[in-house]
């Protein structure tokens, strides 16, 4: 197995070996004394153009200053690492106290699209994180969920199905017959032989009147005034002698209107 490739880079002119050292145990735990791992000064974006994309498994990062690395840098060593490669942002021994936080370090590893960030647990301030396993550009299929059909019924042809129609008696499949002698049946809606309902003496005293079922039933008024009584009628009113009624609904007349007074 070949031996991990490490980049230390650094806002400062120059690093003690020892500070870098220290820096490469919290993320290295064995085996630091043969690392020989590359070292760039004032590290910018432009002074990586040189290392070859997902070739380093470790990033290390001495901070002196909060805008170190930027976010065109931390960009740029996403690129040199490998999926799945540790990235260590971590302040140098010259960085002014408070002026750096691990929340500070934490949102910048967010933004550039790091992943399992977590403290180093030291000391000092420093924040570890993990390039995304997939690379840039890569396709996987989704596995659809199988759908949930509704289950299917199988019917024999061997069952004995009810025939609806075996369910009609004689009686049902009759034609109701409505009583012949019924005064409400019909087209012309006239009193029959034998009315029991009253019909016939209503149309007898509508004969008498010299008006018609329909006159009496709906009755209507070109001039407005047949339905105020006597009072408001003309001579020629065909309502002359009715009681006041209201236009539109059925004229009411008593049992003894007809009557004679003596």
């Amino acid at each position: 197995m070949g031996q991990d490739k490490l980049l230390v880079v650094t806002d400062q002119i120059a690093v003690s070996l020892g500070a870098v050292l220290d820096a490469v145990k919290v993320v290295r735990k064995d085996g630091v004394e043969q690392l020989d791992p590359m070292i760039i000064t004032q590290a910018s974006s432009d002074s990586l153009t040189l290392v070859d994309s997902s070739s380093l498994d470790t990033v290390v990062s001495l901070c002196k200053s909060l805008e170190f690395p930027s976010d065109k840098l931390l960009a740029n060593i996403s690129r040199l690492l490998k999926p799945g490669g540790t990235i260590y942002l971590t302040s140098s021994s010259e960085s002014a106290p408070g002026q750096m936080t691990n929340s500070s370090l934490e949102r910048k590893l967010l933004l550039a699209g790091f992943l399992d960030i977590q403290s180093s647990g030291g000391q000092s301030v420093g924040i570890m994180g993990k390039k995304p396993s997939w690379k840039i550009g890569s396709s996987f299929s989704l596995k659809k969920k199988p759908s949930q059909l509704l289950p299917k019924v199988q019917i024999d042809d061997d069952m004995d199905l009810i025939d609806e129609d075996s369910l009609l008696t004689e009686e049902d499949l009759k034609k109701p017959q409505l009583p012949p002698d019924d005064c409400e049946v019909g087209s012309t809606r006239k009193a029959c032989k034998n009315c029991s309902c009253g019909r016939a003496e209503e149309e007898e005293k509508v004969e008498k009147l010299g008006l018609t079922m329909d006159q009496l039933d709906n009755p209507q008024s070109a001039c407005g005034s047949c339905g105020l009584g006597d009072a408001f009628r003309c001579g020629t009113c065909p309502y002359k002698g009715l009681p006041a009624f209201k236009l539109g609904d059925k004229v009411t007349l008593s049992g003894n209107f007809l009557a004679a007074d003596i």
